[in-house]
């Protein structure tokens, strides 16, 4: 089609058709797109021709723009190149700003750099575009630097510009030259001020995690559209902000900006959060009326929304058989609404078969979710079939999945092959450590689980409160009274340490466990936060377990008060009442459920042996 077009542009210009008419259809064609025809005509009428050499150079700008983009004839930029150095045209300072910008699109960030540093006099264009350049090929310390030297020497960036360098200011953490350029911008009267610009300036504050001064920014802006509540709303999300991300979208609404498919997309992790199915759905009905909802990631983000919020699965298979364009992002979304729900874990696995006779592969976020999958199926046979698919497909390698492998074989009574992950592993974080830990305390090994965490202090892997719990737990289960008690001492001592509520409680177990019932008793007393019902529930075992009946009794009579909707309190209250040998108190409680329509959930074994479940 390409070369129809340009033949019937070459048609109908002859061999005395003058410059203007070329430089005019060339010109045309550029405009348009038309690249790889501007060019072949290019090469026809005037790159071999007798056209004067004088009259080309006004021709270059556009021709080296279309070998930036063009799909063929890209061997003619540096030939241009060449011909401009032989005849002294390089000095102009126009044509030295295109080959800057073309050098940038093929990633010769030295030649261009090397052009831009020979150039006898430069304009805020030849600035920009080499900054750009910087930037667009990850040398961002290096636009930074050039940045700052462009205005010291008096040129004045474009928005765009500045945009493109508080992005770079992010990804370098230098959130001290942001906060400058921020200052320019209010100082600076040369500096154009866009609803672009602070735009970019809220987004720069919210990924350096300064939510007060985005705030502040979006606040003072004269002028907000559709991105700009949308950045509020994304950074509220990253920020864990839920409500406060619906807050927004319902003020911008109220300000009478609609939102696009975008924002859209962006508010339904929140809901999701929130819990708030009800918004979800009104977003999800606005959607469908302007026709987001056929949009693959806005589906996939509908998916998760109605997954979270409850089990709505004729929702979520509706939308996922209505949408046109299946992705691993869709895939990946309604496998892991499946995985999440035990009863519905071995649809999950189905849907991962099906994914894969529909030609789509899985990536690494989809086999976490099946891995999980496994693990809340306590299949084995499955999670070898994903670690198998993993190492096949070469995902074995990702720290995440072998995180997640070491725990599924874990709690599937693998032990083995739980270490065995952990020691295949060439990297490993504090989550693998504290999943390997985890592993050798849960099967009662606790001088290992013990050992493992030393190992890990000593290789450099800073200690943090799931790796502590881990290593305290296995102690707790273990028996190891003294060495949970040394481990739980050192990190209260450490000032840069928090002790998280569940430490508080392992530990409170731990003493309770070993009698030391008036410890555990005093830590609860010493502690910042307000007890939860499992410390109180652990000290109530503790004091059962070691005869203290009449304490245990006014515990449980209290602690049934805090909760009286937990079967689960009362069933632990029957049981002191029965130690004590209080047969009427056991019956007053069994009568007291019984009016309150609470039944204790039973719990049940399950074995899989040769792929059978026993």
């Amino acid at each position: 089609m390409g070369k129809i077009t340009t033949t019937r542009f070459t048609s109908t210009l002859t061999s005395s058709s003058t410059f203007s008419e070329v430089y005019n259809t060339i010109k045309q064609l550029v405009l348009k797109g038309k690249y790889d025809q501007a060019l072949e005509l290019y090469s026809t009428k005037v790159h071999c021709s007798s056209l004067s050499h004088s009259t080309t150079t006004f021709l270059l700008p556009s021709i080296i723009k279309a070998c930036a983009h063009a799909e063929t004839h890209q061997f003619l930029g540096p030939q241009l190149h060449c011909y401009v150095l032989k005849n002294g045209y390089s000095s102009e300072a126009a044509i030295a700003n295109s080959f800057i910008s073309m050098y940038a699109k093929f990633s010769e960030t030295k030649a261009a750099y090397q052009l831009f540093d020979a150039m006898p006099e430069r304009d805020t264009i030849s600035w920009n575009s080499m900054i750009n350049c910087f930037y667009l090929n990850r040398y961002l310390l290096e636009s930074l630097e050039l940045f700052k030297e462009m205005y010291i020497q008096g040129f004045v960036p474009k928005p765009e510009l500045i945009a493109s360098v508080l992005s770079a200011c992010v990804q370098t953490n230098n959130l001290r030259l942001g906060r400058a350029i921020h200052a320019l911008t209010t100082i600076d009267e040369r500096l154009e001020i866009s609803v672009f610009l602070t735009t970019a300036l809220v987004d720069f504050y919210w990924k350096c995690c300064e939510p007060d001064l985005a705030f502040h920014v979006f606040q003072r802006m004269e002028v907000k559209n559709e991105i700009s509540w949308t950045a509020m709303v994304s950074g509220c999300i990253a920020e864990e902000l839920n409500a406060r991300a619906l807050e927004l979208f319902r003020s911008m609404q109220v300000e009478n900006v609609k939102p696009n498919r975008v924002t859209l997309t962006s508010i339904l992790p929140a809901c999701a959060e929130l819990g708030a199915e009800k918004y979800g759905k009104e977003i999800h009905g606005y959607a469908f009326r302007h026709g987001f909802d056929s949009d693959a990631k806005f589906s996939s983000a509908i998916v998760h929304m109605y997954s979270k919020c409850g089990e709505a699965w004729q929702a979520i298979n509706n939308i996922f058989n209505r949408s046109a364009k299946k992705d691993v992002v869709m895939w990946t979304a309604i496998i892991t609404c499946y995985s999440r729900n035990k009863s519905s874990c071995q649809e999950a696995i189905r849907l991962f078969n099906q994914m894969q006779l529909s030609g789509i592969q899985p990536n690494d976020v989809t086999l976490l979710a099946l891995i999980s999958a496994c693990t809340n199926l306590l299949s084995v046979s499955h999670g070898r079939g994903m670690h198998g698919y993993a190492f096949r497909s070469g995902l074995s390698s990702h720290l995440f999945i072998g995180n997640s492998l070491i725990n599924m074989y874990s709690k599937c009574g693998f032990l083995k092959d739980s270490a065995q992950v952990f020691r295949e592993m060439s990297i490993r974080d504090s989550a693998s450590w504290s999943a390997v830990i985890s592993a050798y305390g849960t099967h009662g090994s606790g001088d290992k689980a013990l050992e493992l965490f030393h190992e890990m202090k000593e290789s450099g892997i800073k200690t943090d409160s799931i790796a502590l719990l881990a290593v305290l737990s296995a102690c707790n289960h273990s028996g190891l009274f003294e060495e949970g008690k040394t481990l739980f001492d050192e990190a209260s001592k450490d000032k840069s340490f928090s002790i998280t509520v569940e430490l508080y409680a392992c530990y409170i177990d731990l003493l309770g466990r070993a009698g030391k019932l008036e410890d555990a008793a005093e830590v609860i007393s010493r502690m910042p936060t307000r007890p939860t019902n499992r410390i109180w529930s652990s000290l109530i075992s503790s004091c059962k377990l070691h005869g203290r009946l009449e304490v245990a009794e006014r515990l449980a009579h209290r602690f049934t008060k805090s909760e009286p909707e937990s079967a689960a309190n009362y069933a632990l209250f029957s049981l002191v009442y029965a130690e004590s040998e209080n047969w009427l108190g056991v019956e007053d409680v069994r009568r007291d459920m019984k009016e309150r329509k609470l039944r204790k959930s039973y719990g049940f074994s399950r074995i899989e042996l040769n792929d059978k479940i026993l």
